[in-house]
């Protein structure tokens, strides 16, 4: 446990550029940020360093939230353990036949290599039908010689996965007890624990993806403890889950899988929360990077939750995750020319070693920063992150004209405008991905950009997509980690009933959820954080039977220690509802079924009040001018006011042509549009 005089909260963010920390002093209600280049080889390093750069004694600090990009990371460059798996006989080719897709949906053929390879998944004899009648009992033997056969072809981590075993899951139990008797580590992931729920490969998926995570998250965590209490940390360490909870370190060692979107979910999670508070109640996240652009869709203040995601193609994830659509888009995205002369944007980035050209570390393809350095848009005197005094303007422009202008014929200038153009064209498709092409009406949403880069890109955003305005917080460079401090701790739990509705057994269900409950309370109890109260929130996948898809029907119940008062009826009106929201009408005289129970347990955790961020309603707007600079844009250069962003006072108005400047990001004021500065110090852009 953490001493509670220790009122200290940290939230840090890492990405593929920089490392954003957000420091809350709960005590005396001030707050501080820092931004330091991250360090690819060991995350831990440049989260050590952000932290102390504020405070050099780890003993004032009670909690560390942390959203980490390790397993993000690790599943798109495939850099997870070698992995063996054990499997029912006849199904150890679940994970390479998957739904029977392809990478690439026209052609004659499609290449795919699942993360296990063929010769590290073996198959015992066993079976468990549908209804969970054990057909075939596991024979330990021939586990605990296919474990050994594993660990001499070089596994490190290990995957059981039986066919039927979410339905029951003895026989995985007991082939769990075999390999204990013959693996080395503790990693071994029982796919019955990570998701007891039908559907063979995407359960597969899951749990051999949890197995190819384990040691490197786990021994990545082990780090940046040990780090932290050799330099007098003696708090709690949290990590941020892809469902925007957050878990404790045990947690995100067992399941790792659970962090795969950690980073980007934690920059939803506090947008969703500063939104809500300024009166915006529905708004599009728009996180721009180093390395990525992630969009994300609030609704009436309400996040979206997939079931699932898939990280590449062939990877999929089955749990609970923020929805976000993610684009190679970010500020250090290359930009080339293909072989159809045609301009090109990311996804292939610089991250931060070595950087945009501007950095001078050795990188000399011009990347979307580069850009905005040659526009004038970002001070070249005045880079954020602390990494450099100085960027080099002269060689971004060398490298733009080389690779981009010379090729399309066109100056300098065009080129480096070119670039700007189409970063914001493939921003914008994504936010229209999430909005127009789900029914959503773009001019009922704000635009809410953060991370690095997101802010200068907002005006452009809100014109091509047809956004009401853009709202961007205090600290925009630091939003994902302002997001880690106010994280509620929430804890899943899915488990299959497929049964049809009439034929559902209520008390079994209900026993289900009150176990799920007490189990999941017991973790939040664990993990020595203290919470204002405790939610519970219950729902089911259900179809009407013939039907493919589900759709989820969440359930008001009170859960008590005697119950939850779930009844037939509840479910039935409930299901209506929600069937008659997504599609419109009801299907008279077809049965319903009943195929999955999701409970989720919530810990809430305090939230600080946005208003310690305002500014000072005293001053004036001009005292926060800086002086003008020319800004290239549309086609010229415009004489531009800077401003002081962290000067402005509260209730300051202003119009474009403008730049804003701040410690973590520049913000962008286009010549149409007009700021103004509410009371938490959002910055509000809208058309003149």
């Amino acid at each position: 446990m953490s001493n509670p005089s220790n009122r200290i909260i940290v939230g840090v963010d890492v990405g593929g550029t920089f490392t954003d920390v957000f420091f809350l002093n709960e005590a005396d209600g001030t707050c501080d940020v820092a931004k330091v280049p991250s360090t690819r080889g060991d995350q831990s390093i440049g989260i050590r360093e952000g932290i102390t750069s504020r405070i050099p004694d780890l003993g004032q600090v009670g909690t560390i939230v942390h959203g980490t990009t390790v397993g993000t990371n690790a599943l798109l460059e495939r850099k997870g353990v070698r992995t063996g798996l054990i499997t029912t006989l006849g199904f150890r080719d679940v994970l390479e036949m998957r739904r029977r897709d392809r990478p690439k949906t026209w052609g004659l053929w499609g290449h795919f290599d699942p993360i296990v390879p063929r010769d590290l998944r073996l198959e015992v004899d066993e079976r468990v039908l549908a209804d969970g009648t054990v057909v075939e009992s596991l024979d330990p033997e021939q586990v605990r010689e296919a474990a050994q056969t594993l660990l001499e072809r070089g596994a490190q981590a290990l995957c059981i996965f039986f066919i039927n075993g979410y339905a029951n899951p003895e026989n995985e139990r007991k082939a769990l007890e075999a390999a204990k008797q013959v693996w080395p580590n503790e990693h071994i992931s029982v796919a019955s624990e990570i998701l007891p729920e039908i559907r063979e490969f995407e359960r597969g998926s899951t749990a051999s993806l949890n197995a190819y995570l384990q040691p490197l998250v786990g021994s990545y965590l082990e780090r940046l403890e040990s780090g932290l209490r050799e330099g007098g940390f003696g708090g709690e360490v949290l990590i941020v889950q892809s469902n925007g909870g957050v878990m404790s370190v045990a947690t995100a060692r067992a399941l790792p899988v659970r962090t795969a979107l950690s980073g980007p979910a934690a920059g939803v999670i506090a947008a969703g929360y500063i939104a809500e508070s300024a009166g915006f109640p529905n708004v599009i996240t728009c996180d721009m990077g180093g390395t990525s652009f992630d969009v994300s869709l609030v609704a009436d203040g309400q996040s979206a939750l997939a079931a699932q995601t898939s990280i590449d193609f062939g990877m999929i994830v089955r749990t609970p995750m923020i929805e976000i659509t993610t684009i190679g888009a970010g500020g250090g995205s290359i930009a080339w020319v293909d072989r159809g002369g045609l301009l090109q944007v990311g996804p292939e980035s610089a991250g931060s070693d070595p950087g945009p050209v501007c950095y001078g570390l050795g990188n000399d393809r011009p990347t979307v920063t580069d850009a905005n350095v040659v526009m004038g848009r970002i001070n070249a005197d005045r880079p954020i992150g602390g990494k450099l005094s100085r960027l080099d303007v002269e060689a971004a422009k060398q490298a733009i004209e080389k690779h981009i202008a010379k090729p399309l014929g066109l100056d300098t200038m065009e080129a480096a405008e070119a670039i700007v153009r189409v970063a914001n064209a493939r921003m914008a498709g994504a936010i229209r991905l999430v909005s127009i092409e789900r029914g959503h009406d773009p001019k009922r949403f704000s635009a809410m950009p953060f991370g690095g880069g997101g802010s200068l890109h907002a005006g452009a955003l809100i014109k091509e997509v047809g956004l009401a305005s853009a709202l961007v917080p205090r600290y925009p460079g630091v939003t994902s980690a302002l997001g880690c401090v106010i994280a509620d701790m929430r804890h899943d739990r899915v488990q299959t009933v497929n049964t049809r509705l009439d034929a559902l057994s209520v008390e079994t269900v209900d026993a289900q959820i009150l176990e799920i409950v007490r189990h999941s309370e017991t973790m939040l109890g664990e993990a020595g954080v203290g919470f204002e109260r405790i939610d519970h929130i219950v729902e089911f996948d259900m179809l009407y039977v013939g039907q493919t898809h589900t759709v989820t029907v969440p359930v008001a119940l009170t859960v008590g220690r005697d119950g939850t008062g779930l009844s037939r009826d509840l479910i039935k009106t409930s299901f209506e509802d929600a069937y008659k929201a997504a599609f419109g009408r009801l299907l008279d005289g077809i049965p319903m079924q009943v195929m999955n129970l999701r409970v989720a347990v919530v810990g809430r955790r305090p939230k600080f009040d946005l208003a310690l961020l305002a500014p000072s309603a005293e001053g004036q707007v001009e005292d926060a001018v800086l002086g003008t600079r020319s800004v290239w844009q549309e086609g010229g250069w415009q004489d531009t006011t800077i401003y002081d962003r962290m000067a402005l006072p509260l209730g300051a108005r202003f119009e474009g042509p403008a730049l804003l400047e701040q410690a973590d990001t520049t913000i962008f004021v286009d010549a149409d549009l007009a700021g103004s500065v509410d009371r938490y110090g959002n910055l509000i852009i809208e058309r003149q």
